[in-house]
């Protein structure tokens, strides 16, 4: 099912909801609007669901503004996560109800209910926020980088060598990319218009990712140690520019200090911190049989208090001065804490956000979960996630054309089809309703809020790049979606310079710093410059509320909209031509292009069309809504 502009509409914006950051017991005005003689609507009830039982709060009808008519209720936010839906009575006794799912004449789930989040609100710059991922060993290198010698478990490459996909070169390829590197070319991220670095992990390991960590407490000395991240995030805030960390909190590396300890000696407080299947301590519980990568056992108090649990803790070292973090993304935070019947996820993710609350609350934390994470991304953690299904797989399977290309799996093996996010069916071929229909199923389970802190990536260090199988024309569509749809847009390093790459560990390659004057290079920078500042320049892309217009075959039209301004945005994959009722986008004939070259058109109904593949935005005068009654 699919929206329409004919249908009455809430989401979790500032339009709709008197306060998008609630705490328990607070009162909140939640409206919704609905077109002039739809139905027609005699009464309106919001249904809400505390202590997983119904209460009901009629709403009172406003006015009408525009072709809409207003309606509000009032209710008390009972629980961390309060749901609620919308109730419209018509006027043949007909009953309609309106939830994250969509508009039904059936009852609805509660899961996929619009949700209040009271407590652990996001940061106050999160709506600002534009991501720049990096992977250190590829990123830059300084002349600081010279004067350190390989580790024995590296394999030295010069910075232009390709990038060796088997093993033993998979994870022990070395180039030697450093933090001061990073720090050098903390300029061309301002220049590109980003606001927040993330960086994955920086910690001593035994391999150029780094996710098998040796120890928490230290940097890397390959990549500076703790004086050289101390000036990146220095010289980063000094730009604007927020760091956010990564931390493995389901697995170290064989070589820690903890794992080395709790081998083979059962008796060590150690031991508790795995899981082991022997009474020796020698058999024990990995990451998908990655043997490199022990497991840990969230069950021991020492662990928590060591790792996650107040401001002496791991998370909380870097937190604190002299570093000064803004926050964390935390690897395979899906798996944290689960274990067959065991699963400790929801104790692991709070105790670490009450440590990060207590050390400085305006900070973020993100959750890697590559698949459905709607029932850990209900807010009471994680403000947001580095998830793959709604928005990267459903835009590559719309504006991506699978290629038999062969790539490198985790275990270093060759296959023959082409990547696809570790899907042995390979590659859909979705048309627009169908990326819409995708889009809307994995984000109908999710608190908007926490839909507004998930990032919009393309590809990242653990993917093929999207430029690699891209149709033609469609890199500006995807990388306009990114920067207009609900949450944190994402650019991963390297995606600014063209770069492509079939599998997670091509994209590692290095950055090309000697091609940015490149004329190619210099577009495509550009392109993401522009991208950008559209996002940046209109906060209504960033917190507005979001309807969907029109959705066809070839493309897609939606609107952001807020009491300032509105942005009319349409995407396309070939030709196609959208035709609403104008009294539905209020000042569509004052519009203003922001970006692209479609073509908009009022003569009593608003005509959006496009002649191929497209991406394009344009201004609006805000939502004018009446004030609530009483």
């Amino acid at each position: 099912m699919h929206p329409s502009p004919l249908r009455p509409h809430h989401d979790g914006s500032a339009l709709y909801v008197s306060d998008e950051r609630p705490a328990l017991g607070d009162e909140v005005a939640v409206r919704v609007r609905v077109p002039v003689g739809y139905g027609p609507v005699v009464r309106v009830l919001v249904r809400s669901n505390p202590d997983h039982e119904p209460a009901w709060a009629p709403a009172t009808r406003d006015g009408v503004r525009d072709g809409w008519e207003w309606w509000t209720a009032r209710i008390v936010v009972a629980n961390p996560r309060h749901g609620y839906r919308f109730h419209f009575v018509l006027e043949d006794g007909r009953v309609e109800i309106l939830n994250q799912g969509g508009l039904s004449d059936i009852d609805g789930l509660d899961g996929q209910d619009f949700a209040l989040v009271a407590g652990n609100p996001p940061p106050s710059w999160l709506d600002d926020t534009i991501l720049y991922q990096i992977f250190p060993d590829r990123f830059a290198r300084s002349a600081s980088a010279d004067a350190r010698p390989a580790p024995a478990w590296a394999i030295p490459a010069a910075w232009n060598d390709p990038v060796d996909p088997v093993h033993p070169g998979r994870g022990h390829q070395f180039y030697g990319g450093d933090l001061d590197g990073a720090a050098d070319k903390l300029d061309h991220l301002v220049d590109l218009g980003v606001t927040a670095l993330y960086h994955t992990p920086v910690f001593p390991a035994e391999s150029n990712h780094r996710y098998d960590a040796s120890r928490f407490d230290t940097v890397d000395p390959l990549l500076g140690g703790d004086d050289a991240y101390r000036r990146l995030i220095t010289e980063a805030h000094a730009r604007g520019i927020r760091v956010i960390g990564d931390l493995t909190t389901n697995h170290s590396g064989i070589a820690h200090e903890w794992f080395r300890a709790a081998y083979a000696h059962p008796a060590a407080p150690e031991g508790a911190f795995y899981y082991f299947h022997d009474e020796a301590h020698t058999v024990y519980e990995t990451w998908l049989d990655a043997e490199t990568l022990p497991k840990f056992d969230w069950h021991s108090d020492e662990l928590r208090r060591r790792f996650i649990d107040g401001p002496e803790s791991v998370v909380g070292r870097w937190l604190r001065a002299p570093f000064g973090i803004d926050g964390w993304r935390i690897d395979v935070a899906n798996m944290t804490g689960r274990r067959g019947v065991q699963d400790l996820n929801t104790e692991v993710r709070q105790t670490l956000r009450r440590t990060m609350i207590g050390i400085q609350p305006d900070t973020l934390l993100l959750a890697e979960s590559t698949n459905d994470a709607a029932t850990d991304l209900q807010g009471d953690a994680w403000h947001g996630g580095m998830t793959y299904p709604a928005f990267t797989r459903g835009v590559w399977s719309w504006l991506a054309d699978p290629r038999r290309i062969p790539h490198y799996g985790f275990d270093g093996q060759l296959h023959e089809d082409m990547w696809f996010f570790g899907l042995p069916t390979g590659m859909p071929r979705y048309d627009a309703r169908q990326f819409v229909a995708q889009y809307e199923r994995f984000t109908s389970q999710i608190p908007w809020r926490v839909q507004r802190g998930t990032m919009s990536a393309l590809d990242t260090h653990d993917t093929a790049r999207f430029a690699t199988y891209a149709s033609p024309g469609a890199i500006p569509v995807a990388v306009g979606l990114s920067m207009a749809l609900p949450g944190i847009p994402v650019v991963y390093a390297g995606d600014e310079f063209g770069l492509d790459a079939v599998d997670g560990e091509m994209s590692r390659a290095p950055i090309p710093w000697h091609r940015v004057d490149d004329p190619d290079v210099a577009a495509r920078i550009a392109l993401y410059r522009d991208l950008i500042g559209l996002r940046r320049a209109h906060p209504a892309l960033a917190s507005g509320g979001m309807r969907w217009l029109h959705v066809d075959g070839n493309g897609v039209v939606f609107v952001r909209e807020s009491a300032a301004e509105c942005v009319l945005v349409v995407a396309s994959r070939g030709a196609m031509t959208a035709e609403f009722r104008a009294e539905l986008l209020p000042g569509a004939s004052s519009a203003t292009l922001l970006y692209g070259s479609a073509r908009i058109d009022t003569d009593g109904s608003v005509h959006v069309s496009t002649e191929g593949t497209a991406f394009a935005a344009w201004a609006l005068p805000g939502v004018d809504a009446p004030a609530p009654a009483g």
